[in-house]
């Protein structure tokens, strides 16, 4: 990868660079495969490996904890030094955290008096026990604006600064930052923790990112980067459990921690969990009510990993290519490894008759090193590889560019230009939309000057498909076929996707009424 140094701040490019190679590779610290995990991870060319350490449940022995988050940093930098290794500080705690003593430097650099007592889980809770905050009696969500709180994430975070990580997570921001009017109590910790790692971090820096769609304070961002899992539509008119991923994924911009400015901040995002599965087979639950029970009655990466094969190596392609064309601002973490929570997915081991249940998806290529693995490692690899600048080529303008077309005028009959136009037909419950809808926001298209309207889409599924567009989003006037306007819906241009997850791009020329569908080869 070009242009992948930094130290002590980092470039929009170079960070841009570590998120096209990001993958998640949860809990990677306590991997029982670790040798062919590495492997795996020098092979495809991964470069920013998100979640590797951190703990949602205190483990018994924190210290061991943060020895074995060291030994893993170690063995991951002897593969690639460049790696960007990511832990994570959730918004929960536990009683448990009463049997961890707070370290000197703690009290140091909060300036208090250094005393010898371990974390208190009391003084780390809301006040006011909102509903959902407090879980029972030994575990909750922490307040930031509490001191104890600000202290626990400090000595964790300059632990894994030591420890060799320069990227953390740092969970739901808007639930345990709640109190914090004006986020100024995260603000001044988060710059606490930034001033540690410019004076002892492998590079002099720290990336901090959340589950938000940002903080942007008096223009100052709080975050390095954001991160959001996606959102899905299920499709009712395939066989099998299939999904549409829906247009989303704002990302705030403005001063970022390093100094430049954007209008947008670059994102990760990735297949969450979130509990793994949510319903028993005995229950029968219809095929259509189970369709809308979260992803198929699964969280996203427990879907994803009961999927055959083809089906998982399918949707990577279809996932890459969809946050490519609709958020340009945005990066597919691929999915290498992460728990399945409650659910068990029976496999054959490698090379036995044996079946074994798993309960942690891994991306590896099945084998000896990783008898469990499902087997995307090569086509993360593939899709990787053959990147062919597709942002550049089909990509949508960013989720805060306005549509165009408000206040604006044909230059040759001064015409005023539609602020809304519509591309409409058979395909768009494919989008996350509902089928010959001339008015959904999901399919509207942008002006990008002189009269001239585009939007990208991915097509997950070949076949022949209908379209027409609709200035104002009325079928009062409708061009699809030639330049002449109908009325009514009936008349529609045929389009014919000849390979699944294809690129199109939808284009309506004002002046001259006329309506195209591109198919972006060469992917």
């Amino acid at each position: 990868m070009e242009n992948d140094l930094f130290c002590g701040t980092i470039s929009k490019k170079v960070l841009e660079n570590y998120l096209s190679r990001a993958v998640t590779a949860a809990d990677l610290v306590n991997s029982d495969s670790l040798d062919d995990d590495l492997r795996m991870i020098g092979n495809i060319g991964a470069k920013f490996l998100g979640r590797a350490s951190g703990i949602w449940m205190l483990e018994s022995d924190d210290k061991e904890h943060f020895r074995k988050s060291k030994v893993l940093a170690e063995r991951v930098h002897a593969v690639d030094p460049e790696i960007i290794l990511q832990t994570c500080i959730f918004e929960a705690i536990f009683r448990g955290v009463e049997n961890i003593a707070i370290p000197d430097f703690v009290f140091t650099a909060f300036e208090l008096p250094v005393e010898e007592r371990a974390f208190r889980f009391d003084q780390m809770l809301f006040d006011n026990e909102p509903y959902g905050y407090k879980w029972d009696q030994d575990g909750g969500i922490p307040d930031i604006s509490k001191l104890e709180t600000q202290m626990w994430f400090y000595y964790r975070a300059v632990s894994y600064i030591e420890a060799g990580y320069e990227a953390i997570h740092m969970g739901q921001i808007h639930l345990y930052a709640a109190d914090d009017s004006g986020y100024k109590k995260t603000y001044a910790l988060f710059d606490r923790i930034r001033a540690y790692a410019r004076q002892h971090a492998r590079r002099k820096l720290v990336l901090l990112d959340a589950h938000t769609h940002g903080v942007n304070v008096e223009g100052r961002l709080l975050f390095d980067f954001h991160s959001m899992p996606y959102t899905r539509v299920p499709i009712l008119d395939r066989t099998g459990e299939k999904l549409t991923l829906v247009r989303e994924g704002f990302s705030e911009g403005g001063i970022t921690p390093s100094g430049w400015s954007c209008e947008t901040l670059p994102m990760l995002m990735e297949y969450d969990n979130w509990g793994g599965k949510f319903f028993k087979d005995e229950d029968h639950i219809p095929y259509e009510q189970r369709a809308w029970m979260e992803w198929w009655g699964y969280d996203q990466i427990a879907w994803f990993a009961s999927q055959d094969e083809a089906s998982r190596n399918e949707f990577l392609h279809y996932t890459f290519k969809w946050t490519a064309v609709n958020n340009v601002n945005a990066y597919f973490q691929m999915p290498v490894r992460r728990t399945l929570g409650s659910c068990r997915i029976v496999r054959e081991a490698y090379g036995t008759n044996a079946e074994m249940s798993v309960d942690c998806y891994k991306a590896n290529r099945p084998g000896s090193g990783c008898p469990e693995g499902f087997g995307q490692e090569d086509t993360i690899k593939l899709i990787w590889e053959s990147d062919h600048q597709l942002r550049e080529r089909a990509g949508n303008p960013s989720a805060v560019t306005p549509y165009g077309a408000e206040d604006d005028y044909d230059s040759e009959t001064g015409v005023k230009l539609p602020g809304r136009v519509i591309v409409f037909g058979n395909f768009q419950h494919y989008l996350g939309a509902v089928n010959h809808d001339s008015n959904s926001e999901t399919t509207r298209m942008y002006h990008m000057g002189k009269g001239i309207y585009m939007l990208s889409c991915v097509f997950p599924f070949k076949g022949t498909y209908e379209y027409a567009v609709a200035p104002y989003g009325t079928l009062s006037q409708l061009f699809s076929i030639d330049n002449y306007p109908r009325s009514g819906s009936s008349t529609k241009a045929v389009l014919t996707v000849e390979a699944d997850n294809s690129v199109v791009c939808f284009r309506f020329d004002f002046s001259k009424r006329e309506v195209r569908a591109d198919i972006i080869s060469g992917l």
